[in-house]
Parts: structure tokens; sequence; C-alpha cells
């Protein structure tokens, strides 16, 4: 049996340190670096007719920044909205009273995500506090399809396609 040169253990040693200091740096890129220990946040709620894909751990945004992240969602049993909590970092409580939420996608077929619009109201947001303005996310199949199809979804009325009994054209209503 031949014995290993000690160049090939190094290698081998050099490679195994390679590969777990690669594994801590992809652990640290996709944690943001947080390791579980919670920062200052506040809570918000927003209310939606219609999430679409967006989930728990979701950003929040404001012009693209991370300011937050979705903590949870549920559903009010009484109006039948999706009610969606916002941790919102502490270092952007100062949101106007009349800020408004949208639930958007990150390109094409990118990830969801809570983009906020700050007003210009002087009262802010309060820990808590509901945002009043929001808007769902946008259904792109079904917007897809209306296109396609040509059709809002809306058939026309019956009284602008019957013509009146009394019509001139209407060869039976001739004496």
């Amino acid at each position: 049996m031949s014995t290993r040169g000690p160049r090939i253990e190094f290698a081998v040693g050099a490679f195994l340190l390679l590969a777990l200091a690669s594994l801590l740096v992809l652990a640290i890129a996709s944690t943001n670096g947080r390791f579980g220990v919670s920062q200052d946040t506040y809570p918000l709620k927003a209310r939606f007719t219609n999430l679409g894909q967006l989930r728990p751990m979701a950003p929040v945004k404001i012009g693209g920044v991370a300011i937050g992240k979705v903590a949870s969602i549920d559903l009010d049993p009484q109006k039948l909205d999706a009610v969606v909590v916002l941790d919102i970092d502490s270092r952007y409580k100062d949101l106007p009273i009349d800020t408004s939420a949208s639930i958007l996608t990150g390109g094409l077929l990118g990830e969801s995500y809570v983009g906020l619009q700050p007003g210009g109201d002087p009262q802010t947001l309060k820990a808590g506090d509901e945002i009043a303005f929001t808007s769902p996310a946008v259904d792109l199949i079904q917007m897809a399809g209306k296109y396609i199809f040509g059709g809002t979804g809306t058939s026309p009325s019956p009284t602008t396609t019957a013509e009146p009994a009394d019509s001139p054209t209407d060869a039976s209503s001739t004496p």
C-alpha cells in the first residue's frame, strides 16, 4: 500500500477549508448578515383583496430599497380580506399616515414584494397602525387572457342589441 505524500494531504485540507469558507459566505449572504438577531422593528398592517404570490419574509421596499419584511399573512374572517403585517425597520419610523402600499413583482417572473409610496401628510404612522391606501397584486395571467381574447369580461346589455318592436323595418308591423 502506498503512502500519500504531504502535498496531497495539504491540497485536500486546503480544498475542505475553501469549501467551508464558501458555505459561510453563502450563509451570511442569504441571511443579509442578520443570523437570527432581531433588529429593532415596528409592525404596520395593510389589507389587500389579492395577494398574488406574496409570502412571509418578502421584502418591503420604498423606491427599490428594502426597509422591512412581511412578518405574517392572515385572513380577516369578517371582511374576508388578507391582512398583511409588515415589520418596518425603526430607522424609518416617520412614514406619513397617507402612505400607500402595493403588491409588486420584481420583473416578469420575479418575487413579489410590498412597495410603499410615502405621502405628504405631516402625521406619521405609529406601531400597529393600518395603511389605509392599498393596491392588490396584478394577475398577469388574467390580464393576458383579457388582452388575447379582446374582452373585458362583461357582456353587452340586452337593451342595446334588441330593436324596438314598432320599428319601420319590421315587416310584421305593417297593416
